[in-house]
């Protein structure tokens, strides 16, 4: 389930309603659209119910949501994960926020914030580390390698206040379990008045001022004007190189992959005659296949963990060499929702999922480096049927009702 969030549009003062996901917004009022850019990660702050004259504490606590691939013996295991923890790392707050970040609407979290908003004492990384140790216990051991794919991280503030020598939680106006010790000192904790902007970027493509395309949870935002591509970060729109397979026939959708070259140490995997040997395939090495480079392919969208291994899996094995068209297609684009960050976090994933055998090859994995050399989303034309998009060449099928839902990942 998506956070939602109140906000106001940056032009206009309007009221508008996000989900988490969303980064391209057209204002209901003023119709002009904005792109959103967290400093770092968004930070949002849960509605409180305290009585009028309270003086509100926040205290933060971290949120993840997504995906969680552990490589183990004999394969791949995954699973979606949708949590909050706390990051004070204090008793005298709770120690997540339970469903409520999933089932009320927030607010981002401006300079005009009223409260005293307490830092984070930890780490979003510990928090991915008491993951991988939580959820890895009831795994098969060792564990190989694992990976967050596809992940959203936000701190979330949640509201109390301080009544009868008791911590208040402002949301439900009910204290919380224990009071507080004889030396409690709230000027222990660090903390002030918030200042972490949420920026935004005009939507205009910097080659030539046109109106740029996407949808509400895009990542990267195309001109069909000049036949450009462009990702947005805090330091503007970067161009992005981008290609597209020629699709042929009717009822075609064109969905965006990662396409990622690398350099590894630790394994012999340059060329495709490697590829071959690597994942023990049913072919013999023909003459130049010696020649042509080994790339990595990856889903540019989120898609349930399973889905997700499994076409990145197939795409790699596949290699497609077809010609590539450097023009933004006519049909409809799927939107790319999966940065390529996350998409270089899944590489060694991938590896895991088809080197053989597995017995042999996995327990390299924590001794191989993949660091990627260059990057080009590529859209692959899949075929739209009842229930799937259907690529016949490459044995791929996408259930429509996975992509629908994907949204709430």
């Amino acid at each position: 389930m998506n956070l939602l969030i109140e906000h106001q549009c940056p032009q206009c003062g309007a009221p508008v309603t996000l989900e988490e996901t969303d980064r391209l917004f057209t204002c209901d009022f003023c119709k002009v659209k904005s792109y959103l850019v967290p400093r770092g990660f968004f930070r949002y702050m849960l509605p409180h119910a305290a009585p009028k004259g309270k003086e509100l504490i926040y205290a933060p606590y971290w949120r993840f949501k997504g995906m969680l691939f552990s490589s183990v013996m004999p394969g791949v295991k995954h699973r979606f994960i949708d949590v909050s923890q706390q990051a004070l790392g204090s008793p005298l707050f709770p120690v997540s926020l339970g469903l409520r970040s999933q089932a009320m609407k927030l607010r981002f979290v401006t300079s005009k914030s009223p409260g005293l908003f307490l830092k984070p004492t930890s780490l979003p990384e510990k928090m991915l580390d008491s993951l991988d140790e939580r959820f890895g216990a009831s795994l098969p051991k060792p564990i190989f390698h694992q990976a967050h794919i596809g992940e959203t991280l936000s701190l979330i503030y949640s509201p109390f206040y301080i009544d009868d020598g008791r911590v208040v939680d402002a949301v439900l106006n009910r204290p919380v379990p224990g009071k507080l010790p004889e030396d409690f000192d709230l000027e222990s904790f660090q903390g002030g008045t918030p200042n972490w902007p949420t920026g935004f970027i005009a939507t205009l493509c910097p080659n030539c001022g046109w109106d740029l395309n996407g949808n509400r949870d895009s990542l990267a935002l195309l001109c069909r004007n000049c036949e450009s591509m462009w990702r947005p970060s805090k330091d503007g729109l970067k161009k992005t190189n981008f290609a597209h397979i020629q699709g042929n026939g009717e009822d075609i959708i064109y969905m965006p992959f990662w396409r990622v070259s690398a350099h590894m140490s630790g394994i012999e995997l340059n060329t495709y005659a490697d590829l071959v040997k690597v994942a023990n395939l049913p072919k013999v090495v023909q003459e130049g296949w010696d020649q042509i480079e080994f790339r990595f392919w990856v889903p540019a969208f989120k898609v349930r963990p399973q889905t997700f291994i499994n076409l990145e899996r197939n795409m790699t094995l596949s290699q497609p060499g077809e010609k590539l068209v450097p023009k933004i297609p006519k049909e409809t684009l799927y939107p790319v929702n999966l940065p390529l960050k996350e998409a270089v976090e899944s590489l060694k994933t991938a590896l895991s999922s088809f080197v053989k055998p597995p017995n042999k090859m996995l327990p390299l994995l924590p001794e191989i480096e993949i660091r990627p050399k260059g990057f080009l989303m590529v859209y692959i034309p899949f075929t739209e049927g009842h229930h799937e998009y259907v690529h016949h060449d490459y044995s791929l099928a996408i259930n429509k009702n996975q992509i629908a839902l994907s949204k709430n990942l």
